[in-house]
C-alpha cells in the first residue's frame, strides 16, 4: 500500500474508531520529521541510498595482470595499481589466505579481480551464476542448475585453514574499490571449522566492495560459519552469486549461527548494502544482521530477488540425510533475521524450506532487536542495537514451521534500543506445517518484553496466508501489561483462521491471557485497526462477535480461489465470481496482489 493510501485509510478511521486516533498520531509522530519528506512505505521509511553496482559503475581503465596457477596471487594483489584488472586463469587454484590491501582508489579507478575467461563464457551481467561454471552440474537436494556447459570458467580461491581465521579473502584495514567477478571462493575439506570466507579484519573498515557472479561455498560436512561478512563495510554489493553449504553442527559443533551473508556487529559504520539476485543457502540464517557487540547500526539495506533456501536433506531422519562430520544435524534457525539494522527493504524474494527443533521453532523471518550478552566480558555489548523501518513486500514464504516473528525481547534481562516501524504487505505464505517442519505453525508472532520503547507501528496489509490448521493466525504477548504495544494495523488480509486463532506467546503476565481474539487484541495494543480482513476456516470456534468489528467470515470454499490447494502452491487469485472481489479498502482484492508478487519474484528461482 502506498504512503498516500495508508494515510487515507488512517484518516478515515479517525472518524469511525475512537481508539484509532491514538494509533494515527503515534504512527505519524514516530516518524522523524526529516523522514516524512522521504520515501515511505506505510509506517516504515525506505532506504535513503542504494548501491550502484553495474560494471559501468566500476571502471578499471588500467593494465591487465594475468595470474596463472604457478604465480603468486598475493604478489599480484600487492603490486596492482588503482584501475588495474587482475585476471586469474580459469583452471587455476589458489590455496591459502589472501589480503586485499588498501590502495586509496577512487570511483573512476577500481581494482577488478576476475576470471580471465571471456565475458561471453560467464552469465551475462544481471544473471545469476551457478556451480555449472565451476564444472559442477548438480548438488544433492538443490534446485536443478540446467547447465548449458560444465566447462570450468571460475578460478578457485580456497582457504587451507592455516594461520588465523578468516580466509581465504580478507579485506585489509581501509581496503576500497574492489570488484570480485567470476570466482569460486571456498575452503578445503577436512581442515576444521572456518569462520568466514570473505570479510574485513577484526573490527576493520572497508569501502566500495562488490562481489559479482561468484560461487561462494563451504564443504558438505565441515563447519563453515559464514560466506560474506559485512562487518565494518560501507557501500557494498553482493549480486548474481550462489552461496551453498554454510552450516554449524549441533551438539558437538563450534558455532551456531551460520549464514551466507552477515553483518551488523562492530564499532564502524556499515551500509548501504545491496544483496540482489543471489541463491542464499545456510543452516542458521541465510542473512543475519546483528547478534554480537556493536555501537553502530547498518543502514539502507536492499535485499531483492534472492532465493533463500535450505536443502531438505539437512532435516533429521530425511532420506539421504546430510549432517556434520560427527553425523549430528546442522543447527537450523531462520531464513532471515535482523537483530541490528535500519531502513531495510526486502522485496521480490523466495523463502523456501525452514524448520525448528533447535533453539527456534521454524519461523522464516525474525525481526528482533537484541542487546548481545558476552559471557566472556560478562556484559551486554549492544545497548544501541535497533531494528527499525523494515519493509517486507512482494515475497513468497513456503514449506516452513512458522511465518514472521516481530519481537522486542530481552537478552539476559536487558533490552536493546529500538524496535519499531514495520510494513509487511503483499506476501504469500503457504505450507506452514508445524509437524513436518518442527514449528508452532503460527503465521505471525508479535511480542514485547520491554518496559520502555515498546514494540510499535506494525502494519500487516494485503497478506494471503495459511497457518497450520493446528497453529495460530496471531501469536501475541507482552510481559508488561501496563506498557501496551501500539500502532498495530491488520487490514485487507486473506488468511486461514485455525481453531485457536489468536494465542498467547507464552510470556508471563501476558496481555494475551484470554482466548477471545478481540479481548487479546484490545488488551495488547493501545489503539489498533483490525478490519476488512477475510478470515476463512474449516471450523470457527469463535463467532464473529468475538472478533473486532468489520471483518468477513466464511468457510474455505466460500473464498472462491481460482485454485485452492489446501495452502500448498495453489493459485490464490480470487475467481471473478468471488464475493470478495475488490472488497479491499483501496478497491483491490483482499490478500496479496498475486500478479505483482509473481512479477517481483520472476527470475529469483
Amino acid at each position: 500500500m502506498s504512503p498516500k493510501s495508508t494515510r487515507s485509510l488512517l484518516v478515515a478511521k479517525l472518524h469511525s474508531l475512537p481508539k484509532a486516533g491514538l494509533i494515527l498520531l503515534a504512527l505519524l509522530l514516530t516518524i522523524p520529521l526529516t523522514a516524512r519528506a522521504l520515501s515511505m512505505d506505510g509506517p516504515a521509511e525506505l532506504p535513503r541510498s542504494y548501491v550502484q553496482s553495474s560494471l559501468a559503475d566500476t571502471p578499471a581503465p588500467g593494465a591487465t595482470i594475468v595470474v596463472g596457477a604457478q604465480d603468486d596471487l598475493q604478489d599480484a594483489l600487492n603490486s596492482a595499481n588503482c584501475g588495474d584488472t587482475i585476471a586469474l586463469q580459469p583452471q587455476a587454484r589458489f590455496i591459502g589466505k589472501f589480503t586485499l590491501p588498501k590502495k586509496n582508489c577512487d570511483d573512476q579507478h577500481w581494482i577488478v579481480i576476475r576470471t580471465n575467461a571471456a565475458d561471453y563464457r560467464l552469465p551475462k551481467e544481471g544473471s545469476r551464476v551457478t556451480p555449472c561454471y565451476a564444472g559442477v552440474t548438480s548438488l544433492p537436494g538443490r534446485p536443478s542448475f540446467a547447465c548449458v556447459s560444465s566447462e570450468r570458467v571460475l578460478p578457485q580461491i580456497a582457504f587451507d585453514g592455516r594461520g588465523t581465521h578468516p580466509g581465504p579473502i580478507v579485506l585489509d584495514e581501509g581496503a576500497n574499490h574492489y570488484r570480485l567477478l567470476g570466482l569460486e571462493i571456498t575452503r578445503l575439506e577436512g581442515t576444521g571449522g572456518t569462520s568466514a570466507l570473505v570479510s574485513s579484519g577484526d573490527d576493520g573498515r572497508a569501502d566500495h566492495i562488490i562481489i559479482d557472479r561468484a560461487w561462494i561455498h563451504g564443504t558438505t560436512h565441515d563447519e563453515t560459519r559464514a560466506g560474506v561478512l559485512l562487518r565494518g563495510v560501507t557501500n557494498a554489493a553482493v549480486v548474481d552469486s550462489f552461496f551453498s553449504d554454510f552450516h554449524c553442527t549441533s551438539r558437538v559443533g563450534t558455532c551456531t549461527d551460520s549464514k551466507a551473508i552477515g553483518g551488523g556487529n562492530g564499532n564502524n559504520s556499515m551500509g548501504p548494502f545491496k544483496i540482489v539476485n543471489n541463491f542464499l543457502e545456510a543452516a542458521g540464517e541465510c542473512i543475519l544482521f546483528g547478534g554480537g557487540g556493536a555501537t553502530k547500526t547498518p543502514a539502507d539495506i536492499e535485499i531483492r530477488k534472492n532465493h533463500f533456501f535450505k536443502p531438505l536433506l539437512w532435516m533429521p531422519k530425511a532420506p539421504g540425510f546430510i549432517g556434520g562430520v560427527s553425523g549430528d544435524p546442522f543447527v537450523v534457525k531462520n531464513h532471515f533475521e535482523l537483530k541490528n539494522a535500519q531502513r531495510v527493504l526486502v522485496e521480490g524474494n523466495i523463502f523456501e524450506n525452514n524448520w525448528g527443533g533447535f533453539t527456534q521453532n521454524g519461523k522464516s523471518i525474525v525481526l528482533t532487536p537484541r542487546n548481545n550478552f558476552s559471557p566472556v566480558l560478562k556484559a551486554h555489548t549492544c545497548p544501541l542495537c535497533k531494528v527499525t523501518d523494515v519493509t517486507i513486500r512482494y515475497n513468497t514464504i513456503s514449506h516452513v514451521g512458522g511465518g514472521i516473528g516481530i519481537a522486542n525481547g530481552l537478552t539476559e534481562g536487558k533490552p536493546a534500543q529500538d524496535g519499531e516501524r514495520f510494513s509487511i504487505h503483499d506476501i504469500i505464505i503457504d505450507d506452514v506445517d508445524a509437524k513436518r517442519f518442527a514449528g508452532n505453525g503460527s503465521l505471525f508472532l508479535i511480542a514485547n518484553a520491554w518496559s520502555t520503547h515498546v514494540l510499535n507501528s506494525i502494519s500487516i496489509n494485503h497478506v494471503t496466508g495459511f497457518p497450520d490448521p493446528h497453529g495460530h493466525l496471531l501469536t501475541i504477548g507482552d510481559s508488561k501489561n501496563d506498557q501496551q504495544m501500539w500502532g498495530f494495523i491488520f487490514t485487507n488480509n486473506l488468511v486461514y483462521t485455525p481453531v485457536y486463532s489468536v494465542w498467547n506467546s507464552g510470556m508471563s503476565n501476558s496481555c494475551a491471557a484470554s482466548n477471545i481474539p478481540v479481548v487479546v487484541i484490545t488488551n495488547c495494543f493501545r489503539g489498533y485497526i483490525f478490519d476488512n480482513n477475510v478470515l476463512f476456516s474449516d471450523h470457527f470456534v469463535r463467532p464473529p462477535s468475538d472478533w473486532p468489528k468489520g471483518n468477513f467470515f466464511t468457510n474455505a470454499p466460500g473464498v472462491d480461489f481460482v485454485n485452492y490447494r489446501n495452502g500448498d502452491g495453489g493459485n490464490y487469485n480470487l475467481s471473478p465470481s468471488s464475493r470478495y472481489k475488490r472488497r479491499g479498502t483501496d478497491g483491490q482484492d483482499p490478500g496479496a496482489n498475486v500478479a505483482a508478487v509473481h512479477a517481483a519474484i520472476a527470475g529469483a528461482y
